[in-house]
């Protein structure tokens, strides 16, 4: 019975991943407990691949003052640490979130460290995340998830968290 239970729990997340459905995918912050997305429902979500070895590290500062200066708005940024790009977040848990923390002041969620490339890895944010679009180049690539769980837009790893046109875009997607 356990065995069947968990099969169709496994069928649904998956037909949630193949349906487009941005609050039906499973992943864990990185304490190791599950971040429920579904949480996010009716909130805009900018998922960044993040990395603390990174020219675009300090990137980090800009983040949590976007989402300081949002969330009460209903923007939830979501940090999602990846080791793929250069080897730039080597990191344990414990060291991200301390590195985080003491150096730019985190607050905003922060996932496990995940594999966002394409290939049999990739985690299925990712998967969701790029699907027919372009895969992501580089560390600190932001995208733009509506309230209703689709992407809105994508922003390169130069833009930076102030750029006018992301503010903008972050705007629109929480009216």
């Amino acid at each position: 019975m356990k065995f069947i239970a968990t099969s169709l729990l496994l069928t649904i997340l998956a037909f949630n991943v193949a349906a487009g459905d941005f609050h039906g995918v499973s992943i864990n912050s990185l304490q190791g407990k599950k971040l429920d997305l579904a949480s996010f429902k009716g909130k805009a979500v900018l998922v960044v691949n993040v990395a603390s070895r990174c020219g675009y590290t300090d990137q980090y500062s800009g983040l949590q003052s976007l989402y300081q200066g949002r969330k009460d708005k209903g923007l939830v940024v979501l940090g999602v640490p990846c080791n793929e790009f250069g080897k730039q977040e080597p990191g344990t848990p414990q060291q991200i979130a301390t590195f985080c923390k003491r150096n730019y002041g985190v607050t905003f969620p922060l996932t496990e460290k995940i594999a966002i490339r394409k290939g049999s890895n990739q985690h299925d944010l990712y998967k969701l995340l790029t699907k027919g679009g372009k895969q992501i180049g580089w560390n600190f690539e932001k995208i733009l998830v509506g309230k209703d769980g689709k992407v809105v837009q994508r922003f390169r790893s130069g833009t930076e968290p102030n750029d006018p046109k992301l503010l903008a875009a972050i705007d629109k997607a929480l009216k």
